[in-house]
């Protein structure tokens, strides 16, 4: 692959992109602005990943030595330039939708300098920025389609599960970590703690999200479909805790982001506006 796409991490940005058109699914409005809206997601969060590549290459050269700046494929200096430009062109892209999702894209844009520079080495901060972010994407697309309440719902359940992974990935790289003087949560307070929290935000999740069902948010497909994601977030929360190993947190990390796409699937099968297409 293409070094300065590598770097984008396109499978991450896609995940962002997804938040956007799940919200044009469940309102059903397909809308040039929801394709703005869906360039600008991906380039921002492309951006917010080659920075953090930047300022993380020594931690990657450890825990991740075949990623484009620790291999050699891009200069630190080309990968700072790239991300600044393509921080701007995002930015710019969101102000011709409207001035508030310009906003947002700025202030995104310098969370993630933030989190990549100083707040990923800090116990909880760094997990805590970063799904936000996450659960943000479903707000900004929320916005474009003006339906910002259902947005919200949908960001809080995005917030507990990325912060459910993050905190299994910082188990996964505390060799790295614990060499940059990082202090993450389970280099502070071990991993038998961490994978109890990791755990709660699993459960939480899985035990909370039906609610969207019952309140008449999404239809009977959504409660069908999500019963998968769940039975994929409780035996992963039951894995972690018995098995905190380097090898079942790369394998939980997965299965989590896995968990996270089935869900991502029932919010559109469970939308008004798919429910309503297929009784057609």
């Amino acid at each position: 692959m293409n070094p300065y796409i590598e770097i984008l991490r396109p499978g991450n940005a896609i995940m962002a992109v997804i938040a956007i058109l799940l919200m044009a699914i469940i309102s059903g409005k397909f809308t040039l602005e929801v394709a703005m809206a869906s360039v600008v997601v991906f380039i921002v969060t492309g951006a917010g990943n080659s920075i953090n590549d930047y300022f993380d290459h020594k931690i990657d050269a450890v825990n991740k030595p075949e990623r484009p700046i620790p291999s050699g494929r891009i200069t630190l200096k080309k990968a700072l330039i790239y991300s600044i430009t393509l921080s701007t062109v995002g930015i710019l892209i969101a102000l011709l939708i409207n001035v508030l999702l310009g906003s947002i894209a700025f202030f995104s844009s310098i969370l993630m300098i933030f989190y990549a520079r100083d707040l990923k080495t800090k116990c909880l901060i760094g997990n805590i920025a970063i799904s936000f972010l996450t659960g943000l994407c479903f707000v900004f697309g929320g916005i474009a389609v003006d339906q910002i309440t259902i947005s919200v719902y949908l960001g809080f359940f995005a917030f507990l599960m990325t912060m459910a992974r993050e905190i299994v990935k910082d188990m996964e790289d505390m060799v790295g970590d614990k060499k940059e003087g990082a202090t993450t949560l389970p280099i502070l307070y071990g991993k038998r703690n961490s994978s109890i929290i990791a755990s709660f935000f699993m459960i939480i999740a899985s035990l909370t999200s039906p609610i969207l069902y019952f309140i008449g948010i999404f239809s009977i497909y959504y409660l069908i479909i999500l019963l998968i994601a769940i039975i994929v977030f409780l035996s992963s929360a039951i894995s972690i805790l018995k098995d905190q190993s380097l090898e079942n947190t790369r394998k939980i990390s997965k299965r989590i982001k896995i968990g996270m796409g089935i869900i991502f699937l029932a919010f559109a099968a469970g939308s008004p506006y798919l429910t309503s297409f297929f009784q057609l």
